[in-house]
């Protein structure tokens, strides 16, 4: 089965919101079975609707539609759909209207005649009760086509695809299984690593199909087998995982849908009961909010210093004057002395410093824009790279945190 989610809302289309629904409902439809070709975003307009619905129909067996339920006239989705059907005749349901009422008695808002316009559907529609919102979801069954218009309240779209759409999907279909493994590579671009694997991919089965999902300073493969035995497919996965292992076994992080680096590194601090602190120039606390992005932080994150400032690295690092004066704020030695300083001060196992220019000035000094030191700093000393992550700005900070995280991995392994 092939789903197409199609999004209706002028807001989506000059950027005033971002569609998440469509990224979580192809999401929660991928893990029944049920693969998304296609994501569109529609203006709340007559024509533009009757014209994305006729195309949908004719290339998928699901067509999912978010928005203009409301009950305001700029929301035309339910009428332009039931023009769509030819279906004139409406239905009006007082369970939806006891709903509404429920609804606004818990927050004081009195009921008024036009919120009856959300209790009336098509008469081809089945109603899809939702009970956070006041407008209902509708399911059509035509030309062996499934329909399926949902409010474009992310909740309230989320609770009647959790609670009805899915499971009535499940019921009507047999579906397929598909199975995702997502392996993190890190320090590695995708070129390179295609090169690596170019024999194993190429040598994969027609069922399994591989993704290469580049960001800064990592690589996600994402590995996705399709069929309708769960055990073969399941096999044959562990054995392309395997193979994966053996041939890049040194850039990978591991080996989860949800795997990050922040999350392997928190690992490794927990098992071994050390704990990490960092000194941030450029990143401005980035590598701190990323590591506690992970829940459970708390565990082995003692704290950190935003040093934007010579001054500061002076005051609350203890970086020497003549040091700065020297070699400049954008240096090896100074950024040494900023993971000497963090861990001398938090007493930590691990310190992180960071120092560099990450454009589009160079803030006094001669170094180049994307010139990076990251120093990480430990009982048994410390080790400092030199990198140039070049420009934009955002590039050079990003790649700053990854490869941060990546260089405390790889002592703490050590």
């Amino acid at each position: 089965m092939n789903a197409e989610i199609i999004t209706i809302g002028d807001e989506i289309l000059i950027g005033q919101i971002v569609d998440t629904n469509s990224q979580w409902i192809g999401e929660e439809l991928n893990k029944i079975g049920v693969s998304v070709y296609q994501i569109s975003s529609i203006q709340d307009e007559k024509q533009h609707i009757l014209n994305a619905l006729k195309e949908a129909e004719g290339r998928a067996d699901i067509v999912i539609i978010t928005g203009g339920l409301g009950p305001t006239k700029d929301d035309i989705t339910k009428k332009t759909i039931a023009e769509y059907f030819q279906d004139e005749k409406v239905v009006e349901y007082p369970e939806v209207i006891d709903n509404i009422k429920h609804l606004f008695k818990k927050v004081n808002h009195p009921f008024n005649e036009v919120q009856k316009y959300q209790a009336q559907l098509p008469s081809k529609a089945t109603l899809l009760m939702n009970y956070l919102g006041t407008a209902p979801g509708m399911w059509f069954y035509e030309n062996n086509t499934v329909f399926v218009s949902l409010p474009g309240v992310p909740y309230e779209m989320k609770g009647l695809m959790t609670q009805e759409v899915l499971p009535r999907l499940q019921s009507t279909f047999e579906l397929p299984f598909i199975l995702h493994r997502t392996i993190m590579t890190v320090g590695t671009g995708e070129t390179i690593i295609a090169e690596r694997i170019s024999d194993w991919e190429d040598s994969l089965p027609s069922f399994i199909r591989l993704a290469y999902l580049p960001s800064y300073g990592s690589v996600r493969l994402r590995l996705s087998a399709k069929g309708n035995n769960k055990e073969l497919l399941a096999k044959e996965m562990e054995k392309q995982v395997a193979g994966l292992y053996d041939l890049i076994p040194e850039i990978i992080v591991g080996d989860d849908e949800e795997t990050s680096l922040e999350k392997e590194v928190g690992k490794l601090l927990k098992q071994q009961g050390k704990t990490v602190a960092t000194a941030e120039s450029l990143t401005g606390g980035k590598i701190a909010s990323t590591i506690v992005s992970v829940p459970g932080a708390s565990g082995y994150f003692m704290g950190g210093f935003i040093t934007y400032t010579a001054t500061l690295k002076q005051q609350l690092l203890g970086v020497p004057k003549e040091t700065i004066d020297q070699f400049t704020v954008v240096s090896k030695e100074v950024a040494e002395a900023m993971a000497k300083g963090c861990l001398e001060k938090l007493q930590t196992d691990y310190a992180i410093a960071v120092t560099g220019n990450a454009g589009p000035t160079t803030d006094h000094n001669d170094k180049n824009v994307g010139l990076v030191y990251i120093a990480i700093a430990s009982k048994n000393g410390v080790e400092v790279q030199e990198f140039n992550f070049g420009q934009p700005r955002e590039k050079v900070i990003n790649r700053t945190v990854t490869k941060s995280l990546e260089l405390l991995q790889s002592i703490i392994l050590k």
